[in-house]
């Protein structure tokens, strides 16, 4: 494998990755595009979809060509964390004698499906969401480091919600972004049709490797972020804080709790491997609107009167996003 260099090899690199996916995903360029953002931003995705519309696919597919160790955990009730992170099992040697050793995990993989999330108890859930945050699993008094790059794509049924346990506020902050996955178009599912029918699957050629994907993460933050656009997504954050002074007056009736510090940490790491998807090497303003939703719509909680209401996360971002956009048009005219 060739290991990128320069701004414009990683371009180049990344848009061969891009096209090679599409050779098995038909459409969902946005959900494509933000798992290759959570990717190579460091960071972990949730995905909220019905069952059929590719989401498995999509990270296996991803594996075979980015040549990296995938593994699927389907969560369920009585799934354990040592399911997910491993465990100590004794061995026996030709003189039968026995000592511990430590059995991996699925978890030790550099992308790992957590296969509906929220059907496992909390106990699980907090076993994988530690390893996404430490990088690391501890088994007794020893700690095993994680490989690089590390992510976590987690599924979410939005139907079919009894006997789930919901992941908690403080959980889902932990995912980078969240991304909801929407139906083909009708053209986009005659593509699927076809290629359903069709006798032969596509070949995948791998376009990086493990050390290709490290360097295009050195290179993203690379990638210049101007005063402005760094106050920009300060000044979203802040709007989606009810008590903030910035807050927006959609906030201050419907929002409960706004986003913490790290969505505005998010946006920016998000926005920068946007700018280099497109081919720049300096953030804009338009980058952060590209990714606000998705990385916010997780950390913003709604009160009774946005339910009431028929509120949802989605339409107060946007209208936040809208008023900040006006403003700052405003701002430019004079």
């Amino acid at each position: 494998m060739v290991t990128v260099a320069k701004p414009d090899a990683a371009i180049e690199r990344l848009n061969l990755v891009r096209s090679e996916i599409g050779k098995v995903i038909v459409g969902q360029q946005d959900v494509v595009d933000g798992v290759l953002i959570c990717l190579l931003a460091g960071g972990h995705v949730l995905l909220e979809g019905v069952p059929g519309l590719g989401k498995t696919t999509l990270l296996r597919t991803l594996a075979r060509v980015l040549h990296l160790k995938y593994s699927r955990i389907q969560f369920t009730p009585d799934l354990m964390p040592a399911d997910i992170v491993g465990s100590m099992i004794i061995d026996s040697d030709d003189r039968g004698a026995k000592n511990l050793r430590f059995q991996p995990g699925p978890i030790f993989a550099h992308l790992v499906l957590a296969d509906e999330i929220n059907r496992a108890t909390p106990k699980t859930q907090s076993a994988l969401l530690e390893a996404m945050q430490e990088r690391t699993v501890t088994s007794g008094t020893v700690t095993h480091q994680l490989e690089a790059p590390f992510l976590v794509m987690a599924t979410q049924n939005p139907i079919e919600m009894e006997g789930t346990y919901p992941l908690p506020e403080a959980q889902l902050d932990r995912f980078l972004m969240k991304i909801v996955v929407e139906y083909p178009t009708r053209e986009e599912l005659s593509v699927i049709v076809d290629r359903t029918i069709q006798r032969d699957e596509a070949s995948l050629d791998a376009k990086a490797d493990r050390q290709g994907i490290l360097d295009l993460r050195s290179v993203c933050r690379e990638v210049l972020v101007a005063p402005h656009v760094q106050d920009y997504a300060i000044d979203l954050v802040m709007a989606t804080q009810p008590n903030s002074s910035h807050a927006h007056e959609l906030s201050r009736k419907y929002i409960r709790f706004g986003s913490s510090p790290r969505g505005a940490q998010a946006l920016v790491e998000c926005g920068r491997v946007h700018a280099m998807m497109n081919g720049r090497f300096h953030l804009s303003t338009d980058d952060l609107r590209k990714v606000a939703v998705s990385v916010l719509r997780h950390r913003v909680i709604l009160n009774f009167d946005a339910h009431a209401d028929g509120q949802t996360a989605d339409a107060i971002l946007a209208e936040i996003l809208s008023t900040l956009s006006k403003r700052d048009s405003g701002r430019t005219r004079m």
